[in-house]
């Protein structure tokens, strides 16, 4: 009874390690190398929804380098949680996500490799992201995306 007792301990242990390696449980990078810093690089990019004009400052990272070298691109942006809209870019970038804790009215971001999303609205968060750039004026944002999908234009200014 003593060897099924550790046996059954023994397997347990081992379970519960395996869990904790699988990829999805591992921990966000931080993004603390210098190449994926979330300085404005001054690096200005149009956003236009509708009428409505915006300029955006991109980020000095390697996420940011590989948007700016997909526009001009115009994408029809799906609405989710009365917060964000986003799309999903026809092929991933170079991702380095970490929690903000706050979402910004004005933030572009990635979200995985694949998923480009615009905040519309401020709000606490849990997930990660790639910062890849900020309105820098998100006044009257709200009113440009409206309440359900929005066609979008990046451009470099």
């Amino acid at each position: 009874m003593k060897h099924f007792a550790l046996l059954l301990f023994c397997a347990c242990f081992l379970v519960a390690s395996c869990a904790s390696c699988e990829k999805g449980n591992a921990a966000p990078e931080t993004g603390n190398n210098p190449s994926d810093s979330t300085t404005p690089t001054g690096v200005n990019m149009r956003i236009i929804v509708g009428n409505s004009r915006f300029t955006a400052t991109l980020y000095d990272h390697a996420a940011a380098a590989a948007f700016k070298a997909l526009l001009p691109v115009t994408v029809n942006m799906i609405e989710l949680n009365g917060n964000e809209k986003y799309v999903d870019l026809p092929a991933g970038l170079p991702a380095k996500a970490s929690n903000p804790g706050t979402i910004q009215a004005g933030d572009l971001m990635l979200y995985g490799a694949k998923t480009l999303v615009l905040f519309y609205k401020t709000f606490s968060t849990s997930y990660s992201y790639t910062k890849l750039g900020k309105i820098d004026d998100p006044a009257g944002l709200v009113a440009a995306v409206g309440s359900g999908n929005a066609t979008v234009t990046f451009s470099m200014e």
